[in-house]
């Protein structure tokens, strides 16, 4: 990819609770904008997947440190005129607004937004992914669902390539570059 040093980059987040379609639609929204692509749990340090693979939830303090490197390394890394998608929960509001911190204009947040019900029955369905679906209610519990001001919401009842359509049909490509 080229990078135009004149322009900003743009930074993607895409978010929700564990089950919503985060990867999958933050890979091919990645696909379409020739843009990297980067998933949360790569940043995620080891006693934190330890503690989740046994069903026990993160603190606000287990999160500091991914939440740090994701803004170091994908976010503040994201070269100039480049796009870079990030798969997050971000669940709450103030996950957001230290990751978009350093980078305001550029970070924008795609919140698929989806029912318990559609999740629960996705989560059933993973074999390879160390969140269990027991903990799904206390994602649903922490989620501080982003505003239409804070993010664009899209739902996740529709096929994955509509989603990605109504994603990419709500960002104002131009205005970043």
């Amino acid at each position: 990819m080229r990078s135009n040093p004149t322009t900003v980059p743009r930074v993607l987040i895409v978010m929700g609770v564990s089950g919503s379609g985060k990867t999958e639609v933050g890979q091919r929204l990645a696909s379409k904008l020739t843009g990297h692509f980067f998933d949360a749990d790569a940043f995620h340090p080891p006693e934190n997947i330890a503690k989740m693979s046994q069903g026990v939830p993160l603190t606000d303090a287990d999160r500091i440190p991914w939440l740090e490197a994701m803004r170091t390394r994908v976010i503040d890394a994201c070269p100039p005129g480049e796009t870079c998608v990030l798969a997050c929960s971000a669940l709450k509001r103030h996950y957001r607004e230290y990751l978009r911190a350093t980078r305001p204009a550029s970070v924008h947040f795609i919140f698929l937004d989806g029912s318990y019900d559609i999740i629960f029955a996705r989560m059933q369905e993973r074999t390879d992914h160390f969140m269990r679906e027991e903990m799904l209610r206390s994602q649903f519990a922490s989620l501080e669902a982003p505003g239409n001001e804070e993010a664009i919401q899209v739902s996740i009842a529709a096929p994955v390539d509509e989603v990605v359509t109504r994603a990419l049909e709500n960002l104002k490509i131009g205005d970043q570059r």
